[in-house]
């Protein structure tokens, strides 16, 4: 603070002499021409006529356009791959494997059915919403159908078809996400229609608060690749949906153990691999800026699984390879919000911090709910992305954003906090009306039979032997 205090200082002292002398310099063509009688005024004058005349017809610097980069463009249509890579496979994956053997195509089935259907409804409406100009709080219909966006239309230094295609798979993990909440005994044709409303009727206006130029941008909130966004809003709909569908039959007497741990740690896998993408890819070059991102992801996410498991060892006396895989995406989603904005050690910091605080999200804290959660998508992603939001203030470094950085931390600690109870308040209201309306309609949760037999037979009439 002190050496920018001090740069301000030599900057003013320094703008304040080129004014004096640039005001020296000026005074005396002036008063030499007040000084001249009316006959010398005609020849004073003529030449700065002329001068005049010779600047006028200089032309004024162009306004610098703004300019493809094939690095930048590279660089994000790579990170656009490994984004969906972490819904298929990874996510699909790591969901799989936690259920019961009878529900396993079911559960991947969410995550496949969810690439589709986002994908579909991003295209129409859902781009236009989040990111073309509209008001505080959504985006107006200029870009229905993705209407006026050519090959050479530019956001930024990439392609904004790009950058459609690359905001769209983030739309697709965010739906993905909650279906972690209501495996093994939602309808799958409830599934797609609640999906299909969701994504445009709360993820894009949310996403217009944060990155689409809305009131949460304007008020400074810092959420550098979804940490409010994706997490938060994630996870807050998942557990009201948790809610709505009821406890699984038999939970608490029958054993609902993973039936192949396996899939789960290839898919976590997979997910701390994408998580490049999603992190650094946000940055939206190939740039200092994304290759800090991905260097805070690891850290954080290798953080958090050390702390997972020793939390885990101390309560529970083994340290597991579910607890690794979960501390490591517990990391993963608390620096999210942060990765462009902290220096390694707040990092680390955060990473030790998130993966104690979702052990606690997905034990303590879900007993406390008394919600049937079945696979912690709030436990991990709520919780996690509501620590990420909060310590993103705390940790927020002048040394990585510069002269963009929050000069006082109570109040980009509030803003965040602002951000955080808008989105739960947003995302919980809209959840359960649209819930409410699908299930008065064709009715969100299966028989007790179709539950029974399992959602593969009942829902797919398919099964892995």
């Amino acid at each position: 603070m002190k050496k920018m205090l001090l740069a301000l200082s030599l900057s003013g002292a320094l703008l304040g002499g080129s004014a004096a002398w640039a005001e020296e310099t000026a005074s005396e063509p002036v008063a030499a021409t007040i000084s001249t009688t009316a006959t010398d005024q005609t020849a004073v004058t003529a030449p700065a006529d002329a001068t005049l005349a010779a600047t006028a017809e200089t032309p004024a610097p162009a306004e610098e356009q703004p300019q493809l980069d094939s690095g930048d463009t590279a660089w994000i249509l790579i990170s656009t791959a490994l984004v969906l890579l972490m819904t298929i496979p990874g996510l699909a994956l790591f969901y799989g494997g936690m259920v019961r053997k009878k529900n396993v195509l079911s559960t991947m089935a969410h995550s496949l059915v969810a690439v589709a259907v986002v994908s579909i409804a991003w295209v129409a409406v859902g781009y236009t919403l989040a990111f073309a100009e509209g008001n505080a709080f959504i985006g107006g219909f200029d870009k229905l159908m993705l209407s006026g966006i050519g090959p050479d239309a530019l956001s930024g230094t990439i392609p904004e078809i790009l950058f459609v295609i690359f905001q769209m798979t983030f739309a697709i993990i965010t739906v993905a996400i909650i279906s972690g909440s209501i495996a093994e005994r939602m309808k799958f044709g409830a599934f797609i229609a609640f999906i299909a409303i969701w994504v445009i009727a709360v993820y894009a206006p949310i996403t217009h608060w944060v990155w689409g130029g809305g009131w949460l941008a304007n008020d400074g909130a810092l959420d550098f690749a979804g940490g409010t966004v994706v997490h938060i809003n994630s996870g807050v709909a998942g557990l009201v949906a948790a809610y709505m569908l009821g406890k699984r039959i038999g939970l608490g007497r029958e054993s609902m153990a993973p039936h192949n741990l396996s899939l789960t740690v290839l898919g976590a896998s997979l997910l701390w691999v994408g998580w490049f993408g999603f992190n650094g890819g946000s940055a939206l070059g190939a740039n200092g800026s994304a290759s800090y991102a991905m260097i805070v992801t690891q850290v954080a996410a290798a953080a958090a699984a050390i702390s997972w498991l020793m939390t885990e060892k101390l309560v529970r006396g083994k340290a597991s390879v579910l607890g690794a895989a979960s501390g490591a995406v517990a990391g993963l989603v608390v620096i999210t919000p942060a990765a462009g904005f902290v220096t390694v050690g707040g990092a680390l910091a955060m990473g030790l911090i998130g993966g104690v605080v979702c052990f606690w999200g997905i034990t303590a804290l879900k007993h406390a709910l008394n919600a049937d959660d079945s696979l912690d998508a709030f436990g991990l992603h709520g919780v996690g992305g509501i620590v990420g939001a909060i310590l993103t203030a705390v940790f927020a470094s002048e040394f990585i954003m510069g002269d963009k950085a929050p000069t006082n931390m109570l109040m980009q600690l509030w803003v965040q906090i602002e951000g955080v109870l808008a989105t739960i308040a947003y995302s919980a209201v809209l959840t359960f009306v649209i819930l409410k309306v699908i299930d008065l309609t064709i009715g969100i949760r299966v028989s007790a039979d179709e539950e029974r037999m399992g959602l593969d037979l009942s829902q797919h009439g398919e099964r892995v032997e």
